[in-house]
């Protein structure tokens, strides 16, 4: 059993780029839907850590989830507690992948990132 967690999105192009890259390294994952169980609080408050504090790093800005609740604008009045909470109820607002294990936190896909923490 990997200890290593990866938050995708089935259907994402971007996810099938990190699964790949992981794939082909042969570095086991436990592959979580994203939509259908998203990441606890935290899980994404070890997330947080690895954006720098940065909450809004934490959310997917290109998805309709995030234009229809308006979250450019509530994010500039809303705490990081009430931001990670919001994020932990809906798996399409966070930026994805989210790869997570014990010494590891990666948010999005850069190969050179993965390769970095990866090896």
């Amino acid at each position: 059993m990997s200890d290593l967690t990866f938050y995708h999105y089935p259907n994402c192009s971007t996810c099938k780029k990190a699964l790949s890259f992981l794939m082909d390294r042969n570095i086991g994952v436990k592959l979580v839907d994203i939509t259908k169980n998203p990441p606890s609080q935290a899980e994404l408050k070890k997330a947080l850590d690895a954006v720098d504090g940065n909450v809004q790093k934490l959310f997917n800005v290109s998805g309709q989830l995030y234009r229809e609740g308006n979250y450019k604008e509530r994010l500039k009045t809303m705490s990081e507690r009430e931001a990670i909470l919001e994020l932990s109820r809906h798996g399409k607002l966070i930026k994805r992948p989210l790869l997570l294990g014990r010494d590891v936190a990666l948010v999005g896909f850069k190969s050179e990132s993965y390769e970095a923490a990866l090896g």
